[in-house]
């Protein structure tokens, strides 16, 4: 199951509609508020879900560490009803999703299994 549907391929397909929605979608981005805070898109997704756990296990030491460090301090921000100074906002450039594609990687892993795990064997005499 993936994270969200995705309307991206058909907008992309349709370069008027693509240039339509793309300063739409710069805007919904920049008012989610999450980038003021420091955070990237890929760091709201929820940790209740056993994939997303897996995905997260999957990062290198580094990207892992970046990540809790970036939802500690936007807690702390949260709490103290701050912002960071706009010139450690997340620039839109920065906002790379890191953990999205090894949790496509683990849905694909998932449907794979179910559909081996489904698999009926049928004896031919």
């Amino acid at each position: 199951m993936p994270v969200a549907p995705s309307l991206s391929p058909f907008v992309l397909r349709r370069p008027w509609l693509k240039q339509l929605l793309t300063p739409l979608a710069a805007w919904y981005a920049n008012a989610a508020g999450y980038r003021q805070m420091g955070l990237k898109a890929d760091d709201l997704l929820s940790e209740e879900n056993e994939d997303v756990l897996k995905a997260i296990s999957r990062l290198d030491a580094k990207e892992n560490y970046d990540r809790i460090y970036r939802i500690r301090r936007a807690t702390q921000l949260s709490l103290q009803q701050k912002i960071l100074p706009r010139n450690e906002w997340t620039k839109p450039e920065e906002d790379t999703p890191y953990l999205s594609p090894i949790l496509e990687q683990v849905y694909a892993e998932n449907q794979e299994r179910e559909a081996l795990n489904t698999l009926t064997v049928l004896k031919k005499h």
